[in-house]
């Protein structure tokens, strides 16, 4: 039986509130993300984000893609925020995250969301893009739990996060879920406009496993808690992926959850910044598979992966 989330003691303490308080305050002269734009977003001012006082919202539902121990029979209750602190050239959410498509919502608005997304039986809340919207959800969470909110909260992130802030979420999020794009400072800058991105996401994946250690997955095959990580393979970054593969085996942990992500594709900007200009190989896929098993990862998403450790002799 999964523990009841740590929110709720946390609310039940007073200390979300504070939470809650600490984050708004911030956004006086917003430094939530490594940007740090020194913006006033409470008097609606934006910085490279584009979100000033309000949180914005694409989209809200049950979501039945994502990885098995977050989707399980019910599905994953998504809410994708609008616009990004990071900005990837080859976004797949070019329209959301460049483009701002969505509507401002109220914290009201807002936690009546996540409480209609557990109410409709999601195993989860996972909140898409969140890092630019952290004092936002704080603001609503205590909302939601009033409205009866009590399933585990997916911090669904780039990576791109700053360690203070992440500290504000310290027993709020259940499972953390960074991608790691970048391990090169050159390929950050160019596609993403953060040279800081690859030191900014290893800071980031190290505090989010303290605070919630490996991925914990019920009998039912639900996750209730802990790290996963993503990582999209992208072409002719074999090299870079062999980099981040080994920090996660290394100085993370070998039994870190990882997804080595094959969904690569031109998207956004992306013709205009080559070698991302192109789909990702087969080939490349498969070679970065290997590059998790000699890295003496264990945990992969892929079903296939076992296999795969065989052919290579890591067990």
């Amino acid at each position: 039986m999964a523990g009841a989330p740590g929110y709720l003691a946390l609310h039940a303490s007073g200390e979300l509130i504070r939470r809650k308080e600490a984050a708004l305050a911030r956004l006086a002269a917003c430094d939530l993300c490594p940007r740090r734009c020194g913006v006033d977003r409470l008097a609606g001012q934006q910085g490279f984000c584009r979100t000033g006082r309000l949180a914005k919202v694409a989209a809200h539902h049950p979501h039945f893609g994502e990885e098995a121990p977050l989707v399980g029979s019910s599905g994953s209750g998504t809410i994708f925020f609008s616009n990004c602190n990071l900005g990837c050239v080859f976004c797949q959410n070019y329209e959301i995250s460049h483009l701002g498509e969505g509507e401002e919502v109220t914290a009201r608005q807002l936690a009546a969301m996540m409480v209609h997304l557990g109410q409709q039986g999601c195993h989860n809340i996972n909140l898409v893009t969140p890092s630019h919207v952290v004092a936002q959800i704080l603001e609503a969470l205590p909302q939601a739990i009033e409205g009866g909110l009590s399933i585990p909260l997916v911090y669904n992130t780039s990576g791109y996060d700053e360690v203070d802030t992440l500290r504000l979420l310290e027993g709020i999020v259940d499972i953390y879920m960074p991608d790691f794009k970048f391990w090169s400072g050159e390929s950050s800058r160019r596609f993403a406009k953060a040279e800081d991105y690859p030191e900014k996401a290893r800071q980031a994946i190290g505090e989010m496993h303290r605070q919630v250690g490996d991925l914990l997955i019920d009998a039912e095959g639900i996750a209730d808690h802990g790290l996963l990580v993503r990582h999209l393979v992208m072409p002719e970054g074999l090299d870079e992926s062999r980099e981040i593969l080994g920090f996660l085996a290394r100085d993370i942990s070998p039994a870190t959850y990882v997804n080595v992500m094959d969904q690569y594709r031109p998207c956004g900007q992306a013709m205009n910044f080559p070698p991302l200009d192109r789909m990702l190989l087969p080939e490349e896929y498969r070679q970065a598979l290997e590059l998790a098993g000699h890295a003496g990862l264990t945990r992969l998403e892929q079903r296939d992966f076992r296999a795969i450790l065989r052919v290579l002799g890591v067990v």
